[in-house]
């Protein structure tokens, strides 16, 4: 009796349900059929116990192909503000465009991503940007499985001898390798587009004998 209460006492939320029930269906193992959620945060700094959220980006990728109709861009109120920040992200506190609460944009969030794969730019950033939200709504981890394109693309140069394993490359760095334009870099919304031209890019790197498996890619 004590242990149905323990677990009565923390009954999660309809929308985390629904979130979890999405990891109970079959999985693809094939990349052309998984879809890729590619994304980015735009933040007031890089601490992840004291900054905060400012606008979640994404685009899908499925087929190896940019889905440029499935979307999401959330811009997301709160008080903190670092002057500092807004010289990359051009944010400005009280800036006269729609936002959402935080809790808001993370249940948004995780209706759009559903069971799919996530792919950032130095993910474990914004992996952890978005779990110290769940955090503070007293809600689990993000259960995605996560790629991080710098973990790619130092794949891709093992394969020409060119690896530097100390070296965190920079998404300006990638997108400078393979000629991608940046104007929209540092903004939640263009920096997820740029990420996923770079991550597209990167599988044809890996793949040029057309037999890479999804559980390939989590190994690099």
């Amino acid at each position: 009796m004590l242990n149905l209460f323990k677990n009565k006492s923390k009954d999660l939320p309809e929308f985390w349900e629904n979130y979890e029930a999405k990891f109970q269906e079959k999985q693809p193992t094939e990349i052309a059929e998984t879809r890729f959620v590619v994304f980015d945060t735009e933040t007031t700094g890089f601490d992840l116990a004291k900054d905060r959220m400012l606008c979640i980006g994404a685009i899908g990728v499925r087929n190896k192909s940019i889905d440029v109709a499935d979307g999401f861009e959330e811009y997301i109120s709160q008080e903190t503000f670092n002057p500092k920040t807004v010289k990359i992200h051009g944010i400005i506190q009280h800036e006269r465009i729609e936002t959402l609460s935080e809790e808001e944009a993370v249940k948004a969030f995780l209706k759009y991503i559903g069971n799919s794969v996530l792919v950032a730019h130095h993910a474990g950033f914004d992996i952890g940007m978005v779990n110290q939200a769940l955090t503070r709504m007293g809600l689990p981890k993000l259960k995605n499985k996560v790629l991080d394109t710098v973990n790619l693309y130092r794949g891709t140069r093992i394969m020409s001898n060119l690896i530097n394993r100390e070296k965190s490359y920079s998404l300006d760095e990638i997108a400078e390798t393979y000629h991608i334009d940046i104007k929209d870099r540092h903004t939640a919304a263009g920096d997820a587009f740029i990420t996923a031209i770079a991550f597209l890019t990167i599988l044809g790197k890996l793949n040029t004998d057309n037999k890479l498996k999804l559980k390939k890619l989590f190994r690099y």
